[in-house]
């Protein structure tokens, strides 16, 4: 006997609150399938193209794998120390420059800074408080992430879940599309293709638009002489993904730091401004058009809402999955506005 639409969605809907509490019941012991699963999914389209190449799909991943080590091990001796190093550093000198501020000020202001004025109590506090808050939220953050992510999850089960996945991707998607019911597997391949587009431009594209920014941001500012130059540059980078945020986020606190730096010689801090101008300007004209595309439709507000609920939710983990799933929703957001405007009850049923 066909089960009716009402029955199916009845036991599709208990199915998918089932699978969700499932997840928030595994918590943190998801998180290396999660890492895995997400590198898979970023890497199966280089994979596609080795193999179109002409390697079978255990060599391209074999490929992958060496050049993702190699890749590790750089970024480990001589990134990942330094950008620690400059964060310590960063915050153990923020007293020093909130003191500077406070003499600029009062060299310019003199009446904002008088004895006892609420701007100079603050200021006098604001250096103290990141220096000794900001030295706890360091080790905090260490501390949790040595916790949650530890050195066996990330050196071992982590890339051993990748690889696995990546060698079997294509077999698991044939698997889960033998497994639609089949009253509906045309919808569902139709919207499995949207929400794998959406993702694909964004996390693909944008992740790459992020590490290139980075990048430039880092070496650009550490050409110029910056302090702390590497450090900004994988904030701005690390924060491009909320469109307009990395650029303001990055660009105030290092033209903060170049007018503390460089005060008096201006070409430098010119050329710290023009450094954050321009790498705007490519990712807007260049970057974003051509690797992430204007079908995404995933709004910065939208994304800083997923941020915040799937984090205080799932923890770490809910970081992670916020984003993909932001997209999947939207995508099932535009299909569900697309059969409204399709049915009785918006069309209406009176004739005119």
């Amino acid at each position: 006997m066909p089960l009716t639409s009402r029955q199916q969605t009845i036991y599709w809907g208990f199915a998918i609150v089932v699978f969700l509490l499932l997840l928030y019941a595994l918590g943190n012991v998801i998180m290396p399938f999660v890492l895995g699963g997400a590198i898979a999914y970023i890497l199966d389209p280089v994979a596609d193209r080795l193999q179109r190449l002409g390697l079978s799909r255990v060599v391209s991943v074999a490929v992958i794998s060496v050049v993702a080590l190699l890749l590790f091990v750089l970024a480990v001796l001589l990134v990942i120390p330094t950008l620690i190093r400059q964060t310590s550093d960063l915050i153990q000198i923020a007293p020093e420059l909130f003191e500077n501020l406070q003499v600029w000020l009062a060299a310019r202001f003199p009446d904002l800074l008088v004895e006892g004025s609420t701007i100079r109590t603050q200021l006098d506090n604001i250096g103290s408080m990141i220096q000794s808050r900001g030295g706890a939220l360091l080790e905090t953050v260490v501390s949790s992430a040595m916790g949650l992510v530890n050195v066996v999850v990330l050196l071992v089960i982590v890339p051993v879940v990748a690889i696995y996945l990546l060698v079997d991707w294509d077999n698991m998607v044939a698997r889960i599309d033998e497994m639609l019911p089949r009253d509906h597997v045309q919808t569902i391949r139709q919207l499995a293709s949207q929400i794998d587009r959406t993702l694909a431009s964004f996390i693909r594209g944008q992740g790459l638009v992020c590490l290139i920014l980075g990048s430039y941001y880092a070496v650009a500012l550490a050409l110029v002489g910056l302090n702390f130059g590497l450090v900004v540059g994988a904030i701005a980078g690390a924060l491009t993904f909320i469109p307009y945020v990395g650029a303001v986020v990055g660009g105030g606190l290092a033209m903060g730091l170049a007018l503390f730096q460089f005060w008096g010689d201006w070409p430098w801090i010119i050329a710290v401004y023009a450094i954050f101008q321009s790498g705007q300007f490519v990712e807007g004209n260049i970057l974003t058009p051509k690797l992430v595309g204007s079908s995404v439709g995933l709004h910065p507000v939208w994304l800083l809402f997923a941020l915040s609920v799937f984090g205080s939710l799932f923890g770490f983990v809910g970081l992670l999955v916020a984003v993909p799933i932001a997209a999947v929703i939207g995508v099932l957001a535009r299909f569900a506005v697309e059969r409204y405007r399709a049915s009785p009850l918006y069309r209406g049923t009176a004739e005119d």
